[in-house]
């Protein structure tokens, strides 16, 4: 059996930057073992599987190396990438099918293609005493400021410093599955500047060890929650967010009601066969 594979780095202008997903379109979906098996063989945070289910609509999944995950907007991203460029480049939008519902991105000419994701409205997590600096601990950094929770946990920090030093020690991941959580997402006001003189709107990093993802590079999912706070927060809807994991990557966004609209741009790394 031979199957078709695409390598592609979303979020990102070029090659080697944003994060990497492996997509691959299928006749008919192959057992879950077996797409478990190829996603660990790729080794990448997510690999994305889809079925062609009538003109323009796909039934879609994604697998990290360890486990399938309910939602993942950058392998989102570049599925409908592959879409585009080599399925059906007629197409002006994809929808798809997933477990958390419908799914739609926009094409756009100038290569900065729209995805529409389910808002997470994070609120206050009602921490014990002593949880924060505990936390803290495993990161290697000064307790957050305060702290949320959504579909994640998520620290919030006055400094994007604090952010861009964390360092993960061994007991993130148990120190998660005891309270709820299996991913954690750090976030601060942003201050890198641009090209433009401004900084970014706020920075991020999303870690979710349980799933065999001790970093993510650039995390579509996390943005679902990141957006809503930081709209409110900043009391605008538009916002141009920078996920600062090694490889990093640059978000345009928009909080949009029950929905955040995330617009990057995809580069082809690789296209290849999987021989089976």
């Amino acid at each position: 059996m031979n199957l078709l594979l695409w390598q592609v780095d979303a979020f990102a202008l070029k090659a080697l930057g944003g994060n990497p997903a492996a997509v691959i379109p299928l006749e008919e979906w192959l057992p879950d073992a077996l797409m478990q098996a190829i996603a660990g063989e790729n080794n990448l945070s997510e690999t994305a599987f889809f079925v062609r289910m009538a003109p323009g609509l796909y039934d879609l999944r994604w697998f990290t190396p360890t486990a399938e995950i309910e939602l993942c907007g950058h392998a989102t991203l570049a599925s409908a990438w592959v879409v585009f460029d080599a399925l059906d480049p007629s197409l002006k939008d994809v929808r798809f099918q997933t477990k958390s519902g419908i799914l739609v991105v926009e094409r756009d000419e100038g290569g900065m293609n729209r995805l529409s994701l389910p808002a997470d409205s994070v609120k206050p997590f009602a921490a014990r005493d002593g949880f924060a600096e505990e936390l803290a601990k495993h990161l290697g950094v000064a307790a957050p400021a305060s702290l949320e929770s959504g579909r994640y946990l998520m620290g919030v920090w006055n400094e994007d410093a604090s952010v861009r030093a964390i360092t993960l020690g061994g007991g993130l991941e148990g120190f998660l599955r005891a309270h709820g959580f299996w991913g954690f997402i750090a976030t601060a006001p942003g201050k890198e500047k641009l090209s433009n003189g401004k900084p970014f709107d706020f920075v991020s990093r999303f870690f979710a060890p349980a799933k065999g993802v001790p970093e993510d590079p650039v995390t579509g999912s996390a943005h679902c929650a990141l957006v809503p706070y930081w709209a409110k927060r900043l009391g605008r809807n538009d916002l141009h967010a920078f996920q600062a994991s090694a490889r990093g990557g640059e978000l345009f966004c928009r909080a949009d009601g029950a929905r955040v609209i995330l617009a990057g741009p995809c580069a082809l790394y690789l296209r290849g066969t999987i021989t089976l």
